[in-house]
C-alpha cells in the first residue's frame, strides 16, 4: 500500500510576521517561502528547465489530447 503524506492541521506564524503583514498576500508569500517541500520542488523544476528537460504547454496539451 502506498504511503500518503500527512500535513499539519495548523501553521505557526511568528507574531512579528503576522502583525507586519499588510495583506493576506503577504502572509501567503511567507507561507510559500517557508514550505520546504514546495521550495525544493520549485528548485528542481527550475533546474529541469535549465537543462532543457521541461515541456512546453503545447507539448503537454498534445500529449493529453487537448
Amino acid at each position: 500500500m502506498a504511503k500518503t503524506k500527512t500535513y499539519p492541521q495548523f501553521v505557526v506564524i511568528p507574531v512579528d510576521i503576522f502583525e507586519g503583514a499588510e495583506s493576506l498576500a503577504d502572509l501567503e508569500d511567507w507561507l510559500i517561502a517557508n514550505n520546504e517541500d514546495l521550495v525544493a520542488r520549485l528548485r528542481e523544476a527550475r533546474e529541469q528547465h535549465r537543462r532543457g528537460d521541461a515541456k512546453t504547454l503545447e507539448e503537454v496539451e498534445r500529449e493529453l489530447g487537448l
